[in-house]
């Protein structure tokens, strides 16, 4: 069996709501309380918190301030492999905002509202996210200007979307394994991993009292252990169907907790709807939304990636203006993967392209 034991100890907390346990030597955890979040829907969330952490120290003038956004199902430390001394979101040089985004179970979300809980609570949107960010860096920290906003997945849609609803709000913008607009197929691997929860007898049509532990099992198997992975790199691996069933089994034990049902189902459902052109002015142009960007703009993206296609990452950099595109992992595929921080060659490939990126913004 050849299995390589980091990557299988971190797919086991891949997409975690509680991935990288939060330390008591750790920066606080955060709230600034935004009041009834107005939704691009119509709908009201209400007594709305976004949750966050900050790193480094934020210069006087505020204009050393990078804002990161999270994956689906993410929190804070989604892309902890990037930020700290000497690493490309350097906390020597660097302010790094870390959010939580709506629905992950800090923020407010349907697991955690006290007046609108689990199914009463509104759907939302991507740009709703992005939108109650706005407010936090602007209202709450004072900051005018980010030097970036960086994000993996579902944090990578939000930083092409933070460049569209926001374009002189950053000087740049770093999508890791992102989508400019969600298509089909994405759209089908989300919707079978929701109804994986939802037939679970359990789920009692979202108003369960209990965690829904066999709908949870599946959708942990499938997403960790099969969407974000490519064939190669799993065949490499595993070499036998024994190795590889006895992976999703210990996969599932030890991670079908880590997300409310609710939350992620709400989440999920944003992703589907995204679509940079959908943003007030470009009525559903996502080419021309992508051609607007005025933030330099470096895009990574997973090789064979099933969640998020890379050619959609490489249709975008085709779009904006002057965008630079760097494949993770072209040796061995590792498809959604590749964004996780799961192995030193692609931590490496990840933290030198974003380092020499932000290095050369002001040349």
């Amino acid at each position: 069996m050849r299995l390589h034991v980091g990557s299988l100890c971190l797919a086991l907390v891949f997409f975690s709501a509680n991935s990288f346990a939060h330390k008591d030597t750790e920066p606080p955890h955060q709230t600034y309380s935004e009041g009834n979040l107005a939704l691009e829907n119509g709908s009201t969330i209400e007594n709305f918190k976004i949750s966050y952490t900050t790193q480094g120290t934020l210069n006087a003038d505020k204009s050393n301030a990078i804002l990161m956004v999270t994956a689906i199902g993410g929190n804070h430390h989604r892309i902890d492999y990037l930020i700290g001394p000497g690493k490309a979101l350097d906390t020597d040089k660097y302010f790094v905002i870390c959010t939580d985004a709506i629905g992950n179970g800090l923020t407010t979300s349907p697991s955690n509202s006290q007046t609108q809980p689990n199914i009463s609570f509104p759907e939302f949107n991507i740009r709703d996210m992005v939108n109650s960010q706005y407010r936090l860096v602007t209202e709450q920290l004072g900051i005018n200007k980010l030097v970036a906003v960086v994000g993996a997945s579902m944090g990578g849609m939000q930083a092409l979307q933070w460049a569209v609803s926001y374009p002189n709000a950053m000087q740049s913008v770093i999508p890791i394994i992102p989508l400019a607009k969600t298509h089909a197929w994405t759209t089908g691997v989300l919707e079978m991993l929701r109804q994986s929860i939802m037939t679970d007898p359990g789920y009692q049509g979202g108003k369960y009292d209990k965690p829904v532990e066999k709908g949870m099992r599946l959708w942990a198997g499938w997403l960790s252990g099969v969407i974000v992975r490519t064939p190669t790199y799993q065949n490499q691996q595993f070499n036998t169907p024994e190795a590889e069933i006895n992976f999703i089994n210990k996969l599932e034990d030890a991670s079908w907790k880590r997300m409310d049902a609710n939350d992620w189902i709400w989440q999920s459902r944003a992703y589907d709807r995204h679509d940079i052109g959908q943003t007030k002015g470009f009525n559903g142009d996502t080419i021309a939304a992508l051609k607007s960007i005025k933030a330099k703009t470096l895009i990574l993206a997973g090789t064979g990636d099933l969640l998020n296609p890379e050619s959609d990452a490489k249709e975008s950099a085709k779009y904006i203006p002057k965008a630079r595109y760097v494949p993770i992992n072209d040796v061995i595929p590792m498809g959604h993967l590749s964004g996780a921080g799961a192995t030193p060659n692609e931590n490496e490939v990840q933290n030198k392209a974003i380092k020499q990126f932000l290095s050369a913004l002001n040349k």
